[in-house]
């Protein structure tokens, strides 16, 4: 989704740079899908 972002953007404007910009959500979603399986992770094991 970011590099179709980016891609589009590009289009639009030869001079924009999105692609960091288009990761940040990416990269957060990583992050708090970690976090989420870390507290499963917690709750089943505690069974």
């Amino acid at each position: 989704a970011a590099r179709v972002s980016n891609k589009v953007g590009l289009e639009s404007d030869a001079q924009n740079f999105l692609l960091m910009h288009a990761m940040g959500p990416n990269v957060a979603g990583v992050i708090g899908s970690a976090i989420a399986a870390g507290v499963m992770l917690k709750y089943v094991l505690a069974m």
